[in-house]
């Protein structure tokens, strides 16, 4: 298992000073109304980076405030799709010019890949505010055709104020598949980051205000979910909520919004998602998907291939490929370019793992490679990439989202056997499938309750591509169209037809 001192790293990467750790309300950072704070914390330390404004329900309050004002008086939902667009390519460059300082925010933050910020999380932040850029000038509904003598047809109006829950897992990405089709919509918001990971959310904040996003529509509350985070849900005056994180909190997040004013909810939730490789397949390439399918963001990503389905004929062959690689793959300090893995992103998530890997081997799970925490330099939260063998359905490692390095593979004979298994799960976010049979491929994605199915590939997400769950991985989806349309009500207008010459 690999390891890269910090000494070194530290002069090549120049570590950015954090220069926004307020709230952003209204156009301006301001401390939190109690004038509380809270630590950000380094996992490749377990030290403070920065103090962060902690926002509680009065300044939802505020934020909400001035939303709303932004809505109902403000130039935004007012202004042309058109000059809607300028505005958001504008802040797409604004990120553009800003990418290796975002991304080492992330880093920081969160124990992401410094070399994948910057090639992937942060560009791809920026295309999908240009991709519904591109959306906001061709929001139209549709002429009717009634069966008596109306004329009709249906506007798309914005939804109005719109809260939008962030996890820590992908705090940019994240952040602009919800806040971009919002803007495109004309809507007006307020962005809670998860308290792990506030940083890069208040420099976009920045952002958008230099880009010409006016005062009011993009307002950021950092802060806890038991707080800031139950305040958006329940607030009287938002009217929808898009929340991205667990099927537990997704289950508070839906229950406050019913019992405050019954706001539109969307929700993007946990999963446990299967990969089936068949016996035709690659054995190279499917251990390959398999394995960057769980390491991958270090594991701490919903759609995780953390259920491996082989068939019976190449199981021998690729478990063993699978374990070499694993025990390749290099863990440690994510600023590190030969580093593959940095670490979890806190402390308690440090430990959930590592007790479902003691939960994995006393219920008579094979550990294969892993299953320890690596102290590098006596600090941080790392934990070594673990496969266990010949796992059971009704193993906690099989049913409960681990969102960590941790593989459960099984053997399977048929493909009516691997649909069964595959589906014997109460998340359906998405599923892999490794296979050169065209029938098999549409067979099996056709009978799988999930909603995204990657054939021969995985993690293959797109702007254009809709994202979102079956069963309790949520519903709703983001990118795509679909995501815009979360965020536009449908009203039909009617008016009656005198001396039409035809209907």
């Amino acid at each position: 298992m690999g390891s890269h001192g910090n000494d070194s790293l530290e002069s090549s990467v120049k570590i950015p000073t954090i220069k926004f750790t307020k709230l952003f309300i209204n156009g301006e950072f301001v401390d939190s109304i109690s004038g509380k704070t809270f630590e950000t914390i380094d996992p490749r330390t377990g030290e403070a980076i920065a103090r962060i404004a902690e926002g509680d329900k009065e300044d939802v309050d505020l934020a909400v405030n001035a939303a709303r004002h932004a809505f109902d008086n403000g130039p935004w939902p007012r202004l042309p799709g058109s000059e809607r667009a300028k505005r958001m390519m504008k802040f797409a460059d604004l990120i553009d010019q800003n990418v290796e300082e975002l991304a080492a925010l992330d880093t920081l933050d969160a124990g992401k890949l410094f070399s994948m910020g910057k090639a992937v999380d942060i560009p791809s932040s920026a295309d999908t505010l240009r991709y519904y850029a591109g959306a906001a000038d061709k929001i139209h509904g549709d002429v009717l055709k009634m069966s008596r003598e109306f004329h009709a047809y249906t506007l798309h109006e914005p939804i109005g104020v719109v809260g939008h829950i962030i996890p820590w897992n992908f705090p940019s990405t994240l952040f602009f598949l919800k806040v971009s089709p919002a803007l495109a919509a004309g809507c007006t918001m307020i962005v809670k980051p998860a308290e792990q990971t506030p940083l890069s959310a208040l420099y976009y904040a920045h952002l958008a205000k230099l880009a010409g996003i006016p005062d009011g529509v993009l307002n950021v509350v950092t802060g806890f979910g038991p707080t800031a985070g139950a305040a958006i849900c329940s607030h009287m005056d938002i009217d929808a909520v898009s929340f991205t994180g667990s099927t537990e909190v997704g289950r508070m997040v839906m229950k406050a919004a019913a019992e405050s004013n019954l706001k539109v909810v969307s929700l993007e939730l946990g999963g446990k998602s299967p990969l089936i490789i068949f016996d035709d397949a690659d054995v190279d390439m499917a251990a390959q998907l398999a394995l960057i399918g769980i390491l991958f963001n270090k594991g701490e990503i919903c759609v995780a291939s953390s259920r491996v389905y082989v068939q019976e004929g190449i199981y021998d062959k690729l478990v063993k490929k699978l374990v070499e690689m694993a025990k390749a793959w290099v863990v440690g300090d994510p600023f590190d370019p030969k580093v593959q893995q940095g670490p979890q992103v806190d402390k308690e998530q440090f430990e959930k793992i590592l007790t479902y890997i003691e939960h994995g081997k006393r219920e008579g799970a094979t550990l294969l490679t892993g299953g320890k925490p690596l102290a590098l330099g006596g600090k941080g939260y790392y934990v070594e990439p673990t496969i266990f063998a010949e796992v059971k359905e009704d193993m906690l490692i099989a049913k409960d989202e681990i969102f960590g390095p941790v593989l459960a593979l099984a053997k399977f004979k048929t493909i009516d056997e691997a649909i069964k298994r595959a589906n014997s799960t109460r998340y359906g976010l998405a599923a892999g499938i490794v296979t050169k049979d065209l029938n098999v491929a549409n067979t099996v994605s056709r009978s799988l309750r999930a909603g995204t199915i990657w054939i021969n590939c995985y993690f293959a997400f797109g702007n254009d591509c809709p994202f979102g769950g079956y069963k309790m991985s949520g519903f709703g989806r983001d990118s795509g169209l679909e995501a815009l349309h979360k965020y536009l009500q449908v009203k039909s207008v009617v008016t009656p037809l005198y001396n039409s010459p035809w209907l």
